[in-house]
């Protein structure tokens, strides 16, 4: 109820007023049955605007501080990042993770759209950046098609390091849907899961039009951090991601 409420009347109302936003491809959304909107990662404000467009609920996991901090502030974002369809997961690895993981193929089981970030993080500089393989996993185990989603312009309404959010045109592309069902029992091969995340990726890169970078964006973070201490380590980039998406057929079947 409350995720509504939000959208409906408190939050979103406002947000379509002072955003004015472009949406591309909303058809290729599925109507009913599990599936995954695997975005690009630009601020925090891509969890407000794309799920707004969306007619469907959008469950996001979301890093478990948000539900940990304590007093009451920790509570009031737990009863807000909770009442709005959120689930933490935490990034630091183990039966945590595996356990938002389980949680996160349980709602595509059971018909639920599905917000996840590939990348893991937000880009630092807004280029793409390496996709981690668990949206593979999830994707294998559930059966959901996945949805590219590529938001453009959310990093200049709220800049990282920024509270404030700037007055700015958006816009939203869904792409059309990714089935990696001949991928079926394939689950758990790090080979394939490598190649379904960076199919996805190639097709957020078409999509967004971002360059790509072939590092987690995490790693680019400390590689960023360590040039503003005064080492200039290099970052490498790369025209796209086609080439890592193929994969042999011999792989398969």
């Amino acid at each position: 109820m409350l995720y509504w409420l939000m959208k409906w009347v408190f939050i979103g109302p406002l947000l379509k007023t002072l955003w004015p936003t472009k949406v591309v491809g909303a058809e290729n959304i599925p109507e009913t049955g599990g599936a995954i909107l695997a975005g690009n990662h630009l601020a925090v404000a891509d969890s407000f605007f794309m799920p707004l467009r969306v007619k469907r609920k959008v469950t996001f996991p979301a890093k478990s501080e948000y539900f940990t901090e304590p007093g009451f502030k920790g509570t009031l974002k737990k009863w807000f990042f909770t009442g709005v369809g959120q689930f933490p997961i935490d990034r630091s690895g183990g039966n945590a993770a595996q356990a938002a993981l389980d949680t996160a193929i349980r709602l595509v089981r059971e018909g639920h759209l599905l917000g996840i970030y590939p990348e893991g993080t937000r880009s630092p500089d807004g280029r793409l950046y390496k996709g981690k393989t668990g949206v593979a996993r999830i994707a294998l185990e559930s059966g959901g098609v996945v949805v590219p989603v590529a938001m453009v312009g959310t990093d200049k309404v709220n800049p990282i390091g920024s509270k404030m959010w700037w007055p700015r045109r958006l816009e939203v592309r869904f792409g059309k849907p990714l089935d990696f069902s001949r991928y079926e029992g394939l689950s758990g091969d790090r080979f394939i899961e490598r190649s379904i995340t960076d199919e996805i990726m190639y097709a957020l890169m078409e999509l967004s039009g971002q360059e790509y970078v072939d590092i987690y964006a995490a790693k680019a973070k400390e590689l960023l951090a360590a040039e503003a201490a005064g080492v200039k380590p290099a970052v490498p980039s790369q025209p796209g991601a086609r080439d890592a998406a193929r994969v042999p057929d011999s792989k398969v079947g």
